[in-house]
């Protein structure tokens, strides 16, 4: 991917040009095997599934480039299957968050950065999720900020409550870096906004990826999401077990959009 880049004549877009909708509710990846009978028909094939999600959300948050970079091809197939108005949101390889923890990866993010590029309006945000492990540090924090590139839409998912706090917000408004609000066991239930854009993963509240958010629940999270007065909300939802979060999605999305 990295000579791909340096050799590319694709000119980058700008974020705040290359999408209009204001509120973005999808999932976390789309292709699960134990959705099969309960979001998929029976009888559809593989080949069938994405369009079959797509029928139903505008966006969706890619999680398999976390364990694998994808290469040209595979975004080429992004740009294929997808309807023009479809979005995508791309969490960033392990490799710079869990693995190397940002410690001298700007190229790679910057290799990384190519795929929004070549998704150009289809692109949403690249998601940068950091390990429980990795706990408040002023200096990783500062590394973090210092390899984003600001023209692209960041978000950065932290799984330690430590990094909830006004110092790392106040650098984060700074960057122009969104902080990614997080419903999850044993993290703050907060909605936090550091951008024009708000972005939350909801991944359970007791247990991680198998709660059944209630309407009141997420009556409370639309609720914030009114008052932040943000731009352009961003909202996945990774409790995938027994198809919840198709389920919470569409009852989310009907709430903020007075379709429920």
């Amino acid at each position: 991917m990295h000579d791909v880049r340096i050799n590319s004549t694709i000119e980058p877009p700008e974020p705040s040009t290359t999408l209009a909708r204001a509120v973005n509710i999808g999932c976390s990846g789309w292709y699960y095997w134990h959705w099969k009978g309960q979001f998929y028909p029976e009888g559809a094939e593989r080949s069938e599934w994405f369009s079959i999600y797509q029928d139903r959300f505008d966006t969706v948050e890619l999680n398999a480039p976390f364990y694998n970079w994808p290469t040209v091809a595979t975004i080429r197939t992004w740009l294929r299957q997808a309807r023009e108005d479809f979005v995508y949101t791309v969490k960033v390889s392990e490799l710079i968050t869990h693995i190397k923890r940002f410690d001298g990866t700007a190229d790679l993010i910057k290799d990384f950065g190519f795929i929004a590029d070549t998704l150009g309006p289809r692109m949403g945000c690249l998601l940068f999720q950091l390990p429980p492990s990795a706990k408040f540090d002023p200096v990783l924090l500062d590394t973090i900020l210092g390899q984003l590139e600001p023209r692209h839409r960041n978000v950065v998912e932290f799984r330690h409550k430590s990094w909830w706090n006004d110092e790392v917000f106040a650098a984060f408004e700074s960057a122009g870096a969104i902080f990614c609000s997080t419903s999850g066991p044993r993290l703050p239930d907060q909605l936090v906004k550091t951008a024009d854009d708000i972005y939350i993963r909801f991944h359970g509240v007791e247990q991680w990826y198998r709660h059944d958010y209630s309407q009141r629940e997420l009556q409370a999270w639309a609720e914030r999401i009114h008052q932040s007065g943000a731009k352009r909300v961003w909202a996945y939802f990774n409790n995938d077990r027994n198809a919840y979060a198709i389920k919470n999605a569409k009852m989310l999305d009907g709430i903020l959009t007075g379709s429920n």
